[in-house]
């Protein structure tokens, strides 16, 4: 039986030798989602641009939200939560895809040369995709209303790197989970319906006691939703060290997802 590697050096070197499969395989869930659609992948752009605008009329004319006492700016609300739904969703739509990865593509499994730890590569690329889609519409509405970006913005893919991190250490555990426990899928569902109401997405981690701050923060995206807030509408920089520890929490959960999904890939051929 094929052994497969779990070091740390192989999880990268695994995405550096198949990047071009990956990247066949994220063309191939981008345009296959909209394939025979009438807009195609103009939905993609469509339907960040409808949802800010639902945004922006709900909270800042319907119920006149602030992000913050004192605030005038009737647009503030919907661009701050526009920026978290960002992160959660593309967080979100990997995990929930994750249960299902192996078994969606069971004809993969028996192939002894296909890698399968790409998958979760391919469908956070996909997510990826749309959610870069998602923030230059952000951008382009801040430039709108306010007029120029903060300088702090070029900051922006390096807040995203531990995001992308632990979204892979989590879909590499789901995916292989989900080929033993048919019921992940159902609850990760649950996980993720609960998550986004714990998440600094609606409100600011500041509108909670004090005592609360702390545990919200346990949360393992709400440190990338603030970063991201921080770099592209309050134009500030991250605290290096708060960042720093985040880095390295999620590289090692990512290789720890990593190093589970190789030791029980071998099983999948005999459940599928």
């Amino acid at each position: 039986m094929q052994d497969f590697k779990v070091s740390p050096v192989a999880m990268a070197s695994s995405f550096c030798t198949n990047r071009g499969l990956i990247a066949t395989l994220v063309k191939r869930e981008v345009i296959g989602r909209y394939r025979g659609s009438v807009m195609g992948i103009m939905w993609s752009l469509f339907n960040p641009l409808l949802m800010l605008a639902i945004y922006t009329f709900v909270f800042s004319i319907v119920f006149k939200a602030r992000w913050h006492e004192g605030s005038t700016s009737k647009a503030e609300f919907a661009l701050l939560l526009f920026a978290g739904l960002i992160v959660f969703n593309l967080f979100a739509e990997c995990i929930n895809k994750a249960p299902s990865l192996i078994l969606s593509n069971g004809n993969y499994v028996k192939k002894v040369i296909f890698p399968l730890e790409i998958l979760p590569w391919a469908a956070f690329g996909s997510a990826l995709f749309h959610a870069l889609i998602s923030t230059g519409v952000w951008l382009a509405a801040y430039i709108a209303i306010f007029g120029k970006l903060h300088a702090t913005m070029i900051l922006f893919p390096l807040v995203m790197v531990p995001l992308a991190l632990l979204t892979l250490g989590a879909s590499w555990l789901l995916a292989s989970l989900g080929v033993y426990l048919r019921d992940v899928a159902q609850f990760i569902g649950i996980v993720t319906a609960v998550l986004m109401f714990m998440s600094p997405v609606f409100y600011p981690i500041i509108a909670l006691p004090a005592k609360y701050q702390s545990i919200l923060l346990l949360n393992p995206i709400a440190t990338t939703i603030e970063q991201v807030r921080q770099v592209l509408y309050w134009g500030q920089v991250p605290d290096l060290t708060t960042y720093s520890i985040y880095l390295f929490t999620t590289a090692v959960a990512a290789w720890l997802g990593f190093a589970w999904f190789q030791k029980t890939r071998k099983g999948f051929a005999d459940v599928i």
